[in-house]
């Protein structure tokens, strides 16, 4: 999480600041039926839904895909990812560029990439971490064994994802 901490529906209380700041009794006097001072909506409670509905989840019919995983589960070994024509990718790290042809608009249509493709390994990224032919099967299990909202580590994904033990 952040350093400092950030109001999700719990602000924190008036600090001896006279100027601007929240009159409590006011505001709770002004919404009594709300949520908040019903306990019916905490943080807690927030952080509880968005885990479970956000990233611990199956999307289904979402943006253009069919389904989704939000858990990091079954990612792609990239080794495993097949390449070619026919709307399948130039290489693991990036799409096909060749054009279906004239008159067609078809994915079905496209020939395989035969230009040249830049070697992964020689790819020398900016920053810390893996490096990027780090395939997302290696990285995806970590990831998916910590609580996203709760022990984030400073420059890091997961202990271990800055390359170092």
């Amino acid at each position: 999480m952040a350093d400092q901490p950030q109001t999700i529906v719990e602000p924190a209380l008036p600090q001896d600041k006279p100027m601007g700041s929240r009159n409590e009794i006011n505001i709770r006097s002004a919404f009594p039926a709300s949520p908040i001072y019903k306990n019916e909506l905490t943080d807690t409670i927030i952080k509880k839904k968005f885990q479970n509905e956000v990233l611990d989840t199956t999307v289904v019919n979402g943006h253009g895909l069919n389904s989704f995983n939000t858990e990091f589960r079954d990612a792609p070994d990239l080794k495993d990812v097949e390449t070619g024509g026919g709307g399948l990718p130039a290489s693991p790290y990036g799409p096909n560029l060749t054009s279906p042809g004239p008159g067609s608009i078809n994915p079905a249509d496209m020939p395989p990439f035969t230009g040249d493709l830049p070697n992964i390994e020689d790819n020398v990224e900016f920053g810390t971490g893996l490096p990027s032919s780090t395939s997302p099967s290696k990285t995806s299990s970590p990831i998916a064994k910590q609580s996203i909202l709760e022990g984030y580590i400073s420059g890091r994904s997961y202990q271990g994802s800055d390359g170092k033990a």
